[in-house]
């Protein structure tokens, strides 16, 4: 199995894309989430182009929850 990062927060970064990462998110309400970086990348694509965050500082984070559009897709 390849290495993963555990988080607190779901991420996506541009320093990541296209490196097949896994992250492992357990968010503060104990709910955890593990997702292929680069597919859950690539359904939020659009989106996260014209967001200021991603824009400006190459990342996109959620300490709360998992973005909708991920939530009933396969991001393994």
């Amino acid at each position: 199995m390849q290495n993963s990062i555990q988080s607190k927060r779901f991420v996506i970064r541009k320093s990541l894309i296209g490196k097949n990462q896994i992250i492992e998110v357990t968010f503060k309400n104990g709910k955890q989430f593990t997702y292929n970086h680069d597919k859950a990348y690539e359904l939020m694509k659009d989106k996260l182009d014209t967001m200021n965050c991603f824009i400006k500082y190459k990342s996109y984070t959620s300490s709360t929850s998992v973005p909708t559009v991920l939530r009933n897709n396969d991001v393994m």
